[in-house]
């Protein structure tokens, strides 16, 4: 155990080190820049929004480009901020429960918080009005938002004539799972429609058509979903062939594991569904349902299943009718925990709703593939020209397809996602994965496609994954880590702008936005910009900028970048390959004492370099790399000797290492200085009886022609920044208190004999950093 003597030695190098904690890797999936909260703000990279009343109870965005508007829907209010600046500029609607709803529902059991009136539907009903739905404390309403066009900036305005009861349109609960699309003025909705939230239904409301839903208590269709997005595809030029898509969570039937697992489901409707003539009147008549698996081949044909979608993204391509659907699951096991983002194409997912149904023939026999013959028109199909024209609607096809649909809602062939694995999994722990936005962007090597996570505590992750032929394998590289919220919090909403360059950020307390990048951060030369292999950034011949494909910008400067393979070396041949800050290697000398821990302080630039360590001994020419073990350890901060030898002296080189670019980064020459000298020097100050000599001065500065040990230590290893020193000493061992009890006569400093001194020389004169005692 280390001496009172050690530990005030090691306080003095607080000056030269600080001990870290955590052990280094050299992962490359790490971030290459982790920004902070305040360095996000310090950046002018961020913009955060916080409701006037204290708290915003978030549950639902709209972003508006046509004007320029984020519309935020939470507790008993509806906000609308700008989109160049959520924080400025903002207006607000108040839209409370009504008291009478507020006592009813506090009446029924339900806590006063649950009887607010939480926004849960914002869609945009036509070029100056919003649809709006809110919970009303258990009583769902509905009504419409005038917003005007962009040029009126003062109108947004709720239209108090207009109400209508909610129910289909809006939950009654407001923590429920909801989902909802509005689609030329008709709501497609999944929720549960009632007051105990026991009804899950997928519904259609409003417009001109009927309203129409599934059936109810019918475990065929839904079997307690948890609802999680919907969009409108289309098939093809005929809008009548219009479909709609509902993605969700819900227990399997066809499992058959004695209890249900949980499987991740896409459903389908026809947008002009008018239910059957004789049967399923006012329910859908088209609505199917199948598999969505992400999984990760395992061994033996054994695969590793993420069955819980957690959120679900359309991009949107140059063709509409082809979008690409990204899926974020989690795992259900208690066991093992993780998540993966698999991405699907739209043709694959219409393949399995045109391919084989699954059937079983009664409760004791298994779910199998249908090989019977299928009514014409195919169940599941709409009423259009595709299907010949022969039928104006559903209410027109034959029973006996209406009847095949009924009993055949769940198809045979499960959708796989593209390569047949996950693009990206996730199983450190190390937060909970939320939220996923995308953005396609054009880079000088191909077409990448930048996803967005948000986590459980406030945190972005900005990624790109790379999909390699050869090996059929798939690279993540995570280009930030960035704290979007300064106090950690769930995030539950994320809108994108490409438009903009912007991503808006939901929690339930704030609003934030964020800027997709800030390539000057990478660094300020040629390889600095390649080795981060962001596809938003590329070098210009001066510095890290933003890369334009196509226009004027494009053909300004000429561009290095190299997302895929991040060659440097290659890409900036001729160019600076190391900023101009970094051309010379930062050099010092650090003193340790022998047996004693000491730290060589060093911290790459980036997470994702790996760090190497090489040593010089003196009197050789060649080096050699150090290696670790139980007395020599790499930490996140550096090389730590827990016990120094004699032999450990020498110069030492950290270099990190990034795809071929090597930079030494810092040259260390370490000292070590033998205990017995420190012991001899250490001792002389008992042995002699300086009234004057005490462990802290009772003025604010050490008196002049005073000679602490610590001087005599610091002459011994030739360190000379006595003032430096002495302001530290100071600073450690000088607190108010200590300074009233040295106001007490120096004769508490003397003693009858040299027997009598030693024996009252106790560890706490000499007082130690809280951050070494606590060590």
């Amino acid at each position: 155990m280390a001496s009172t003597k050690d530990l005030l030695i090691l306080a003095l190098y607080g000056l030269l080190l600080e001990l870290p904690t955590g052990c280094h890797t050299t992962d490359t999936r790490l971030p290459r820049l982790r920004l902070s909260h305040k360095e996000l703000w310090d950046l002018n990279r961020t913009s955060v929004f916080h409701s006037p009343s204290g708290y915003l109870g978030l549950h639902t965005m709209l972003l508006d480009e046509y004007q320029e508007r984020l519309f935020v829907g939470g507790r008993d209010l509806v906000y609308s901020l700008s989109l160049d600046r959520v924080s400025e500029n903002y207006r607000e609607i108040h839209w409370p429960s009504t008291p009478r709803q507020a006592e009813e529902c506090t009446i029924k059991g339900r806590d006063a918080d649950e009887c607010a009136n939480y926004i849960r539907v914002l869609h945009r009903y036509n070029r100056t009005h919003l649809l709006a739905c809110g919970t009303g404390a258990f009583d769902p309403l509905c009504t419409f938002i005038r917003v005007g066009h962009p040029s009126e900036d003062h109108l947004f305005q709720l239209d108090w004539h207009k109400f209508e009861r909610g129910r289909g349109r809006c939950p009654f609960d407001p923590s429920s799972s909801f989902i909802s699309t509005l689609i030329g003025g008709e709501l497609f909705a999944g929720l549960y429609n009632d007051y105990w939230g026991r009804d899950a239904a997928v519904l259609r409301t409003m417009g001109r058509m009927p309203h129409i839903r599934t059936e109810p208590d019918d475990e065929r269709l839904l079997k307690e979903p948890k609802f999680v997005g919907s969009y409108m595809i289309p098939d093809n030029e005929d809008r009548d062939d219009n479909k709609v898509y509902f993605f969700f969570t819900e227990k399997a039937l066809e499992a058959e594991t004695g209890t249900h697992a949980i499987y991740a489901r896409v459903g389908r409707v026809c947008a002009n569904d008018m239910g059957g003539q004789r049967m399923l009147v006012n329910k859908w008549s088209t609505f199917l349902k199948t598999r969505l698996i992400c999984s990760v081949p395992g061994m033996n044909g054994i695969d590793t299943h993420f069955d819980e979608l957690e959120d679900v993204f359309l991009l949107q391509t140059r063709d509409n009718k082809n979008p690409v659907i990204f899926g974020l699951f989690n795992t259900t096991s208690n066991i093992f925990r993780g998540y993966a983002i698999c991405v699907y194409h739209i043709a694959s997912i219409r393949a399995a709703f045109n391919g084989p149904y699954a059937h079983k023939e009664g409760p004791e026999y298994h779910w199998s593939l249908y090989e019977g013959k299928v009514p014409y028109p195919r169940p599941g199909s709409c009423a259009s020209k595709v299907n010949g024209g022969l039928y104006g609607t559903t209410k027109d096809y034959p029973d006996e397809a209406v009847r095949f649909a009924r009993s055949h809602p769940l198809m045979y062939q499960p959708i796989k996602p593209v390569h047949k694995k996950p693009i990206l999994v996730k199983t450190d722990g190390k937060y909970n994965l939320k939220q996923i936005a995308v953005d396609r962007v054009e880079a000088e090597d191909g077409q990448y496609d930048v996803l967005f996570i948000g986590t459980d505590n406030g945190i972005v992750l900005k990624v790109i994954t790379i999909y390699n032929q050869d090996t059929e394998s798939m690279e993540e590289v995570i280009l930030e880590e960035m704290q979007v919220f300064k106090v950690p919090v769930p995030i539950i909403s994320m809108e994108i702008s490409s438009k903009r360059q912007q991503l808006y950020v939901g929690s339930e307390s704030a609003v934030a936005q964020v800027k997709f990048h800030q390539c000057d951060m990478y660094g300020t030369a040629c390889a600095d910009c390649c080795l981060a292999r962001d596809p938003y950034c590329a070098w210009d011949g001066i510095s890290c900028s933003r890369y334009y494909p196509t226009g004027m910008q494009a053909k300004r400067r000429f561009r290095r970048q190299d997302v895929r393979h991040g060659n440097a070396a290659q890409q900036c041949f001729g160019q600076q390959l190391i900023g101009e800050a970094l051309e010379k290697t930062e050099e010092r000398i650090v003193y340790g004492i022998e047996y004693n821990s000491t730290l060589l302080e060093c911290t790459p630039r980036t997470l994702q370099a790996k760090v190497i360590w090489f040593v010089q001994r003196a009197h050789e020419a060649r080096k050699e790399e150090v290696k670790t073990d139980d007395r020599i350890v790499k930490m996140d901060l550096g090389l730590l000797f827990l016990r120094l030898h004699r032999l450990d002296a020498g110069t030492y080189f950290c270099q990190t290492v990034e795809h071929s670019i090597v930079h030494t980064v810092r040259k260390i020459t370490l000292e070590v200085v033998e205990e017995g000298r420190v012991d001899e020097m250490f001792n002389k100050d008992y042995e002699e009886d300086i009234p004057h000599k005490m462990p802290c001065p009772a003025q604010s500065s050490i008196p002049q022609g005073s000679k602490p040990w610590y001087k005599e230590f610091l002459q011994l290893i030739g360190y000379s920044n006595f003032q430096r020193v002495e302001e530290y000493c100071e600073k450690v061992w000088c607190t108010d208190k200590r300074r009233k009890k040295l106001k007490m006569s120096p004769s508490k400093w003397k003693y009858a004999n040299p027997q009598e001194k030693k024996a009252r020389i106790r560890p706490e004169h000499y007082r130690l950093p809280r951050n070494i005692v606590d060590s």
